[in-house]
């Protein structure tokens, strides 16, 4: 019975070093199997269509050789107006506000001084005195004429009328500069008030007055801008302008907004270098003028002075691990997954949405690539 014993124990020790012997042979597999399949990734079905994940392949892209500049939003010149008045004077009325809106004639601010009121009295009186001084010049033309008066009396009536006539046009011009109407002058309606219109549609950028201040003649009381034409003025160095030409793409983007790109066109290059910082002025034209630029917001820009063709992948599609590139190309698929293999690849140009593959044309040419979702967490085999 104890040699029965001794034999069953003996098979069960048997069994259990084999059954150890097994599971470790089993477990070595295992790991060579991780090993083997380290560069295969797998993508369920289920998984490629909740991520939205897309194929596709490698193709030709532009990829842009560029200035790069600065630079700012501006007006054409036309479009900006700075206000003053051709007299000085204390201001009576006063009531827009920096963003105000105004129409060009709209009455933007008054200005009294007792001084309109002399210069309309001399206005007043040489019209007055013109009548007269007509009718004796006439007179005296038809005695000298008919040798009735003398040719000195005759010039001295000629003198005195046209000195009257010349005085009573520069005065005249000088109410239509005050705005004041010349026919209210003569109809005796006089006032001390001189009324300042605006000279241009758009916004009130300054407002340099208040009511009762006095102002100058060479004071700025008022800055608007029409901004509905808006430009780029970039600023490029000597040793770049050769290479800038009319018609060039622009591409551009705001320190407010540094994530967006907006495009505009190469449309005037200065002719003459700026003798200080030897960089000269290029005028670009907006692709869009957009309402949200503020004149005077500074800008950087990239101009572009050339374009090559070359293959590449979208960056989304490319991986980057320790300074080193990856894309993953289906390899196979079944009813459940998608299969990749992990593919090294060689970098070079990189623009906003593509980034140029060297070297790697007839590995990945017509091959199917990951393009979009490739860095979403996957399962890796």
């Amino acid at each position: 019975m104890k040699k029965y014993i001794l034999v069953i124990i003996k098979l069960l020790i048997i069994s259990v070093l084999l059954v150890s012997c097994n599971s470790s042979s089993t477990k070595q597999a295992e790991v060579k199997t991780e090993e083997t399949n380290n560069n295969i990734v797998k993508i369920s079905k289920a998984q490629f269509t909740n991520s939205k994940m897309e194929l596709g392949n490698l193709s030709e892209q532009n990829f842009n050789k560029s200035i790069k500049t600065n630079g700012f939003i501006d007006v054409p010149p036309a479009n900006k107006a700075s206000v003053s008045a051709v007299m000085g004077g204390f201001i009576k009325k006063s009531n827009l506000l920096v963003g105000n809106k105004v129409k060009k004639g709209q009455l933007l601010l008054t200005i009294e001084n007792p001084d309109f009121i002399e210069i309309q009295q001399q206005y007043l009186e040489v019209f007055e005195q013109l009548n007269f001084l007509e009718s004796e010049y006439d007179r005296q033309k038809t005695l000298y004429e008919e040798n009735i008066s003398s040719k000195k009396n005759f010039l001295k009536a000629e003198s005195g009328y046209k000195s009257a006539r010349a005085v009573y046009n520069g005065l005249e011009q000088k109410l239509l500069l005050m705005n004041i109407n010349p026919s209210n002058v003569r109809s005796s309606k006089i006032s001390s008030i001189m009324p300042i219109f605006s000279p241009i549609s758009g916004s009130i950028t300054k407002v340099n007055t208040s009511v009762g201040k006095f102002m100058a003649t060479s004071d700025v009381l008022l800055e608007i801008i029409d901004d509905d034409h808006k430009h780029l003025e970039l600023v490029v160095f000597e040793k770049d302008v050769l290479n800038v030409k009319e018609g060039q793409d622009i591409y551009f983007q705001t320190p407010e907004n540094s994530l967006k790109k907006y495009k505009a066109e190469v449309h005037l290059i200065g002719k003459s270098i700026d003798e200080q910082n030897r960089t000269i002025r290029v005028h670009g034209h907006l692709e869009n003028e957009n309402k949200s630029f503020i004149v005077g917001m500074f800008v950087e820009a990239e101009i572009v002075i050339n374009s090559i063709k070359k293959n590449a992948l979208p960056i989304d599609a490319v991986l980057e691990e320790n300074g080193n590139y990856f894309v993953l190309v289906l390899n196979s698929k079944d009813e459940f997954y998608f299969n990749f293999d992990k593919t090294p690849i060689n970098v070079g140009a990189k623009n906003e949405n593509w980034l140029e593959v060297i070297d790697n044309y007839n590995l990945l040419n017509n091959k199917q690539i990951l393009t979009k979702g490739a860095f979403i967490p996957l399962e890796e085999g």
